[in-house]
């Protein structure tokens, strides 16, 4: 009986658990975004097109946010139109932030190395609230094991001779 009540309920938490792979993959990602945004926004106040600033950024990176970026180059000096590019790539949570605000700037015709200068700060203060959010939650989850440790410890050594020192003192006259 008890099974047909675990089981079900096993199965929807281990089903609603994310892939520790893909968390590495957006881990790896947002570290390595506000680099690429920036280096992106030099290449573009260099001169460059956008799809070789964009390939030269992919280059530098070398990891899951340079092969995104790779491909998106390819596809841009192909000649496909970037709207359908970037909306490719703003499916991905990771990278959909750079998505959304590269196929804006392609959109209204905005400066490109602003956004991206823009999406690097953004990034650096996501990365930075989420260090700060993952520090706190330490003390957080530390008070469990001490509260196991020293609550025993505390109940023996403290509280158990004060009742046998008051039993001892009331049994015994």
């Amino acid at each position: 009986m008890v099974a047909l009540l675990v089981v079900p309920a096993a199965g929807m938490i281990l089903h609603r658990r994310a892939d520790p792979v893909d968390q590495h993959i957006r881990r790896r990602i947002a570290a390595d975004l506000p680099f690429a945004a920036d280096l992106m926004a030099a290449c573009l106040l260099a001169g460059q097109p956008v799809s070789a600033a964009i390939e030269i950024a992919a280059a530098a990176v070398d990891n899951p946010l340079g092969e995104r970026l790779s491909w998106v180059s390819s596809q841009l000096r192909l000649g496909a139109d970037p709207e359908p590019t970037w909306a490719y790539l703003a499916r991905d949570p990771a990278t959909g932030s750079l998505a959304r605000a590269m196929s804006r700037a392609a959109q209204s015709g905005a400066p490109v190395a602003d956004v991206l200068t823009r999406l690097a700060d953004d990034a650096r203060e996501a990365a930075n609230a989420a260090s700060v959010a993952a520090a706190r939650s330490v003390g957080v989850k530390a008070v469990a094991p001490l509260g196991l440790c020293f609550l025993p410890a505390f109940v023996l050594l403290g509280i158990i001779p004060v009742i046998a020192g008051l039993a001892a003192t009331i049994v015994l006259p």
